[in-house]
């Protein structure tokens, strides 16, 4: 039973935009790692997207929710400068296949966080841009996680 955070795509460099940080979009790079992530995670069967308020992150699950056909559900608890324990905490309702889209500050905090309730990190950590770490669990809560490396596009 798992659920995959993922960081979103390449958007750029934050001090090269000039507009609202939060409508940062994805850059050439950026939607080709999205369309390389929906191919991988298509396969994990996913049942829901949640992402950040950020377009970054609500543009990284855009071409997996084209492909399943589901909605993208924005919310606050993946956005940038989130808490990571109302983050776990919320996380622990959801079924079983969502995929989460959130930031370099919000993945770390909750995935240490997980760490520190038992979790065992399998490998190396990844909290690049378009990395995927897996979250598994069963019925006493979180168990293992493991992050993908973001995939190789040009």
């Amino acid at each position: 039973m798992s659920l995959y955070l993922v960081r979103h795509a390449k958007a750029g460099k934050r001090k090269d935009w000039t507009g609202e940080d939060e409508k940062r979009p994805l850059d050439k790079l950026g939607w080709l790692q999205a369309e390389a992530l929906a191919l991988r995670l298509i396969g994990r069967t996913p049942t829901s997207l949640h992402s950040s308020l950020y377009l970054r992150c609500v543009q990284t699950l855009e071409p997996l929710a084209e492909k399943l056909g589901l909605e993208i559900s924005r919310d606050e608890r993946l956005t940038e400068g989130a808490d990571h324990r109302t983050c776990i905490e919320w996380m622990e309702t959801l079924e079983d296949g969502a995929v989460l889209c959130s930031h370099g500050d919000v993945i770390p905090d909750v995935v240490m966080g997980l760490e520190r309730r038992g979790l065992v990190i399998l490998g190396d950590p990844d909290w690049r841009k378009a990395s995927v770490w897996v979250i598994e669990r069963d019925g006493r809560g979180f168990t293992s996680g493991r992050a993908w490396a973001p995939p190789t596009v040009r």
